[in-house]
C-alpha cells in the first residue's frame, strides 16, 4: 500500500512539474509575440496564428489551459497591452495596477 501512495505522490508531482514547463512555454511565446508587436506591429496576430495551431492547442493543453477561442482572445489583448510577462507577474505591477483601479473607482464616485 505504502508503494502505490509514494508512486501516486510521486506521478502527481511529475505532472505538477510537466504542466509548469508547458506554462513557461506559454509564456515564453507571449513575450516573443510582444517583442514582435514592438519590433512590427503584429504581435496580437502572431499569437493567435500560434495558438489556434496545433503545436499550440498541444502546448496550451498541456499547460492545463484550455485552447479555445476565449483563450486566444485573452491572448491577444494580453499582447495588445504590452507589458512584458515578468513585469505582469510582478508585485509591483499588481500594486501598480490595483492603485489605479482604486483611482477610477474613485473619480467614477466623485463623477456621479
Amino acid at each position: 500500500m505504502r508503494d502505490f501512495v509514494d508512486g501516486t505522490a510521486f506521478n502527481n508531482e511529475q505532472g505538477n512539474r510537466a504542466r509548469k514547463l508547458f506554462a513557461a512555454v506559454v509564456l515564453a511565446a507571449l513575450d516573443d509575440a510582444i517583442a514582435d508587436d514592438k519590433k512590427y506591429g503584429n504581435g496580437p496576430e502572431q499569437i493567435a496564428r500560434w495558438a489556434r495551431s496545433r503545436d499550440g492547442r498541444e502546448v496550451l493543453s498541456c499547460a492545463g489551459i484550455d485552447p479555445n477561442e476565449r483563450v486566444v482572445t485573452g491572448l491577444m489583448d494580453f499582447v495588445g497591452k504590452g507589458v512584458r510577462t515578468s513585469v505582469a507577474l510582478s508585485r509591483e505591477e499588481s500594486e501598480r495596477r490595483a492603485v489605479a483601479e482604486a483611482e477610477a473607482a474613485d473619480m467614477e464616485t466623485r463623477a456621479a
